[in-house]
């Protein structure tokens, strides 16, 4: 009976977790670039159970076959679909058709930089006319941090990533890709960091200047998820309360006999 409180207990606090995911994914829905997340549930490793003090069978220990202690999280993974593209007319807003990802330089609080990877292309320029995008990190073209002129009247950024102000080529944005996405470390809620083992992958995605991708989360589907992810937390919260009252009947009703 003890194990059978574990159990559902595992199975509440799998479930617990799942709903922090979709939660997260609903509460970005609307974030520019946003990839939907999921993860799988796995078994725990089986255990042998072994029969011991069996006077029935002189007494020997002997496996009585394996059992599983419950169920726990699996893997966390990103779903790197394509969302829609809005039409937004913005000069800087940047929308990749296609798979691959800008590069962006991410500086820390200490002034290290680091290279991350993000889908989202809600940039801005400042003062100096250096990229940005939503969270201050600059926008990497080929030699470095992408600059334009700030006077320029037009700036226009081709889908081969070629950017023109007032008809002179100053910068080129190379877009990147990746032969495996498991190397992909999330940080934040758009960012990528590539970890050790991770191989560049030639791209042939484009750059929709006055676009932005949107999030490709269903929120309709993952609203069903909720309910479903509900609906077995209640089930492995009936199981313990159960489970309790069996024990609470063996130690105060059955032990009165």
């Amino acid at each position: 009976m003890v194990r059978a409180l574990y159990s559902s207990y595992t199975g509440m606090y799998n479930e617990q977790k799942r709903l922090d995911i979709i939660s997260n994914n609903i509460a970005n829905s609307a974030t520019t670039g946003y990839k939907e997340e999921s993860v799988t549930s796995q078994a725990f490793d089986q255990m042998l159970a072994i029969k011991i003090r069996d006077g029935s069978d002189a007494y020997i220990n002997r496996p009585v076959g394996d059992m599983s202690l419950g169920v726990k999280l699996g893997e966390v993974y990103s779903d790197f679909e394509q969302g829609p593209l809005r039409n937004t007319g913005g000069t800087y807003d940047l929308a990749i058709g296609g798979k691959g990802f800008f590069a962006v330089r991410v500086e820390d609080k200490r002034g290290n930089s680091s290279i991350k990877y993000t889908r989202d292309g809600n940039f801005t320029i400042d003062a100096e006319g250096f990229v940005l995008d939503s969270k201050g990190n600059h926008l990497q073209g080929r030699d470095g941090d992408l600059q334009v002129p700030v006077d320029a009247a037009d700036i226009s950024i081709s889908q081969t990533g070629v950017v023109v102000a007032d008809r002179v080529t100053v910068g080129h944005i190379d877009l990147v890709d990746f032969e495996d996405y498991d190397y992909l470390e999330k940080f934040g809620d758009t960012q990528y960091t590539a970890t050790p083992g991770s191989e560049f992958a030639e791209t042939s995605a484009t750059i929709e200047q006055g676009y932005l991708e949107q999030s490709n989360v269903n929120v309709v589907s993952e609203m069903v998820n909720m309910i479903t992810i509900t609906r077995a937390y209640e089930a492995n919260q009936r199981v313990m309360k159960t489970v309790d009252t069996l024990l609470d009947k063996a130690v105060n009703s059955v032990g009165r006999v």
